[in-house]
């Protein structure tokens, strides 16, 4: 079968490195034929890698879009997340299959409008909710599925996000204000809400959340603190988060993501001129450093999440309690256990080590894709417009509650709701 052709829109972190190597490792199935993106450096990489004609690089995705009908069979878009909406409305309407990363949008109405458009236009939405290709939650999923620990009564989720890919990421990073990116419970958690209803298999009813920034802010700030870490802080030795100390030692593989030269001089430079050197106690941030959100889904089982930034590994614990049994999980050790209360017997599965990131995701996800627009199976799709939308008002509506003091919200009447609004 001849391979399917690309264009990527958005040569960052996930565009680059999480989906765009797939075409490398597979070339029988995916050919990457042009790339957008405004960072010249990041094109020219990709042009390289991929051996990407001139004519086909671009510095918008308005040029690479702006065609009478489209070059490729799939449009990659990785943009940030408040620049996924036109680019894929304009792909969709073009003909293109069209592979986004989450969250769709920040705002909930662009989420339902972009399902809807992908309908209309008979076109293969796919959401980049890579958890769900994972060997980790796949199998935690046909177990369940299978009644093995009989009907879910409540699941726990805990997701870890780790102190220093907090700091760097969603204080210091391009994730660190709500209102340029998105709120975390979307941008970092929609995973979470997406996966909690993957597994439940039902739809969510209601829900309820609490969380706030609690640290990375200006009082807490050590006296004397500068605005840039390089400018002389006073509590250089005695902070975890000073961004000399960090980003020439153990965190230099995250100083790659802010700089092409990863050299000392090359990296001081960075600290010198980019976000990633100001003290996290004066960035410009405002999205919580914790949260906890409480659901109740279709028949009665509830569900508890909570995010945390304050943690030393980066992982997701889970607890799924059933009536005949239980499932623990830890992706970080990759393994899961399932105890039968009627045998008392325990089976231990610890997995391979995945292949990509994300447990295997990245690398499943593209492969899921492919396959779906080619066997024609759009509704059924692992992660489609129409899953995702649903797991992302959950998210919306957990951050409406966590705005208005724990509020309980109706999912139903959230959706409703907006789709008035879209009439209107």
């Amino acid at each position: 079968m001849k391979p399917m052709t690309a264009i990527l829109i958005g040569a960052g972190d996930r565009g680059a490195r999480a989906y765009a190597p797939y075409a490398l490792g597979h070339p029988n199935e995916l050919t990457i034929i042009g790339v957008a993106d405004p960072n010249k450096e990041r094109r020219t990489k990709i042009q390289l890698e991929h051996q990407i004609s001139e004519e086909h690089c671009y510095e918008s995705w308005e040029e690479i879009l702006n065609q009478e009908s489209k070059i490729a069979d799939i449009a990659i878009i990785c943009t940030l997340d408040r620049n996924h909406y036109k680019p894929t409305m304009k792909a969709l309407e073009l003909g293109y299959h069209v592979l986004l990363e989450k969250p769709m949008s920040p705002d909930p109405v662009e989420c339902i409008a972009m399902e809807q458009g992908a309908k209309k236009y008979n076109r293969q939405l796919t959401i980049g909710h890579v958890l769900r290709y994972t060997e980790f939650w796949s199998t935690i999923k046909n177990i369940i599925s299978k009644g093995e620990i009989g009907e879910v009564v409540s699941l726990q989720l805990n997701e870890n996000v780790e102190v220093m890919h907090m700091s760097h990421s969603f204080v210091r990073g391009n994730w660190n204000n709500k209102d340029k990116s998105s709120p975390m419970i979307l941008q970092k958690s929609c995973h979470d809400m997406d996966i909690i209803s993957f597994v439940m298999g039902k739809d969510c009813k209601r829900i309820s959340s609490y969380g706030s920034l609690m640290h990375f802010k200006e009082e807490n700030a050590p006296l004397g603190a500068p605005k840039r870490c390089l400018e002389g802080c006073p509590a250089e030795l005695e902070c975890p988060f000073h961004a000399g100390r960090y980003y020439l030692g153990e965190g230099k593989g995250w100083a790659k993501k802010f700089t092409e030269d990863d050299s000392n001089e090359g990296i001081i430079k960075a600290l010198n001129e980019t976000p990633y050197g100001i003290c996290v106690y004066h960035s410009d941030n405002d999205v919580v450093d914790h949260q906890v959100v409480n659901m109740e889904f279709e028949g009665g089982a509830t569900a508890t999440f909570s995010m945390c930034g304050f943690t030393r590994e980066q992982t997701r614990i889970v607890q799924i309690m059933g009536t005949k049994g239980e499932i623990r999980g830890n992706m970080e050790e990759n393994s899961i256990s399932i105890f039968d209360f009627l045998s008392k017997q325990e089976t231990v599965i610890k997995f391979d080590n995945p292949i990509g990131g994300h447990g295997g995701g990245d690398t499943g996800i593209m492969r899921t894709f492919l396959r779906e627009i080619q066997y024609g199976n759009n509704e059924d799709s692992v992660s489609n417009a129409s899953a995702s939308v649903r797991s992302h008002l959950m998210a919306f509506a957990a951050e409406e509650s966590r705005i208005n003091h724990g509020q309980s919200i109706n999912i139903d009447d959230f959706y409703t709701s907006l789709l008035e609004n879209i009439k209107s």
